[in-house]
This record gives C-alpha cells, sequence and structure tokens, in this order.
C-alpha cells in the first residue's frame, strides 16, 4: 500500500517542472471543436479546443484546472498535439493508461516525457485527473472528424 512518503516522492521536480509549463494553455477563439472532462474524483477540469486540417491538429488550446499530475500530463500532450493525428493521440492516451494501470512501457516518442509519470501507478485514484486532458483531445478530435 502506498504511504505518504511515497506521496510525496511522487510528486518529484520533474512533474512539477512540467506542470509549471503548459503550453497551449487557454482556449481558441474559433475552435472546430471543444470537449471537456472533469474528474469526478478530484473536481479537476480540462477543456481541450482544436481545429483539423487534412485529419492533424492545426491549432490546440488547453483549459487545465487539475493537480501537478493532470498539468504535468497535459503539459506533455500540449507540446506535441499540433500536427498529430487522432489515431497517434488515442495511441498515446492508450499506451499511457496501460502504463498506469498495467505496468506497460511508457508511450513512444514523441510522448516518451509521460514516463515520468509512472510514478503514479501505485496512486489509482489519480489516474483519472493525468488522462484528462487526453480524454478530452481524443473527443475534441472525433468531434472535428464529424464536423468536417
Amino acid at each position: 500500500m502506498a504511504t505518504e512518503t511515497d506521496l510525496v516522492k511522487l510528486y518529484s521536480g520533474r512533474i512539477l517542472a512540467l506542470a509549471a509549463d503548459i503550453p497551449h494553455v487557454g482556449r481558441l477563439e474559433r475552435p472546430m471543436a471543444t470537449a471537456r472532462r472533469r474528474s469526478p474524483q478530484c473536481g479537476s477540469t480540462v477543456t481541450v479546443d482544436l481545429t483539423v486540417q487534412e485529419g492533424r491538429i492545426a491549432n490546440f488550446a488547453q483549459d487545465v484546472r487539475a493537480c501537478a499530475l493532470g498539468q504535468a500530463s497535459a503539459s506533455v500532450l500540449g507540446r506535441h498535439a499540433i500536427g498529430r493525428t487522432r489515431p497517434e493521440i488515442e495511441a498515446a492516451r492508450d499506451a499511457l493508461a496501460a502504463m498506469l494501470k498495467h505496468g506497460a512501457p511508457p508511450p513512444a516518442a514523441p510522448f516518451e516525457a509521460l514516463e515520468t509519470l509512472v510514478a503514479a501507478r501505485d496512486f489509482a485514484n489519480r489516474h483519472p485527473s493525468i488522462l484528462l486532458a487526453w480524454d478530452a483531445a481524443c473527443e475534441a478530435l472525433a468531434e472535428a472528424e464529424k464536423a468536417a
């Protein structure tokens, strides 16, 4: 069972550095699609706005109201979302979930910085917050495909 000391270790300097530097924070003026996800366990929320051109994310913004773990995860997404396709984002989200829930390897490049969150494996109550930005991005991408 995870202890309070383990929880303190979880919030490492790398996680806090990612959380402090989230790219593409805010909202888009004219998004093609928007998705908002909320974790009922902790109240964290993430809203993703995006536009898609030729099947790839052309513009991306995120409003992140989450714990440091959710912020760190959103930071990695924000660094690499533009130019990615729905299958790429879904694959990274699925790999992140598998890493957290089943001990799978971290997601592949360019999302390898999600390896920083491997310490959260033992904290299942934190997994929904870590996945929020990814779930919102996948939902927004599906909405954009319908609109196109």
